[in-house]
């Protein structure tokens, strides 16, 4: 092989390492609520108008079972 192909083997070969070496940032945002939040909110909303009593209903059983 060319002394030039064999540089420019090595050259691609570093280049990608190097690209993939921690370039991008991930960044998790998670925001948590307590069952009480939760529950207040449903009921506000069901206040509102915004649910109906079924879905009110069945949104509850959702919160109170953990899911």
């Amino acid at each position: 092989m060319k002394p030039a192909l064999k540089t420019l083997m090595a050259l691609t070969l570093v280049a990608m390492t190097v690209s993939a070496c921690g370039g991008s940032k991930t960044t998790n945002n998670v925001q948590t609520t307590t069952v009480g939040e939760e529950l207040a909110s449903l009921e506000a909303a069901h206040a509102q108008g915004l649910l109906t009593d079924k879905e009110y209903s069945d949104q509850r059983k959702k919160i109170l079972k953990g899911n």
